[in-house]
């Protein structure tokens, strides 16, 4: 499981005109899912994700976690986070988990984020999304499940 995590002041996410989802402090996180990943895979990165010193305290370190400023997160389903590029000019997307799959541990992964005491707001899976966000710093980090 794969996960971008962009620390936004600001976002949100639209599908067809209507916004489906907003936050105004927090995360921005596109998460991809592949064939082999489990529930496993999602507690290891919500834990990650919702610990992470990525804010800055009163002497302006990275030294706050998004449960200490009361963040919230945008989650987006992004399968394209495992396309392949190494052959030809189109990206191949046989890494990423089939979408009933990749759905249920998507939704698993944002219900495991609301038992830390984080507010969720997400995409529309399988929709064509727009996202706009403000990116602060920027800081945005690629974390993967299968790295630990």
């Amino acid at each position: 499981m794969r996960a971008v995590v962009q620390r936004a002041i600001n976002a949100s996410v639209t599908v067809n005109k209507d916004v489906v989802g907003k936050i105004s402090n927090g995360f921005v996180v596109l998460l991809g899912v592949t064939h082999e990943d489990t529930i496993d895979d999602a507690k290891y990165l919500v834990n990650k994700i919702v610990n992470l010193r990525i804010f800055e305290d009163e002497n302006e370190k990275m030294n706050l976690s998004l449960k200490d400023v009361d963040g919230e997160i945008l989650s987006v389903s992004q399968f394209t986070l495992y396309g392949d590029t190494r052959k030809g000019r189109r990206p191949n997307f046989m890494q990423a988990a089939k979408p009933d799959k990749a759905n249920d541990l998507y939704e698993q992964f944002n219900d495991l984020i609301r038992t830390e005491g984080v507010i969720v707001e997400t995409g529309k899976f399988g929709a064509m999304m727009d996202v706009m966000l403000t990116n602060v710093g920027p800081v945005t980090l690629i974390l993967d499940s299968k790295d630990r």
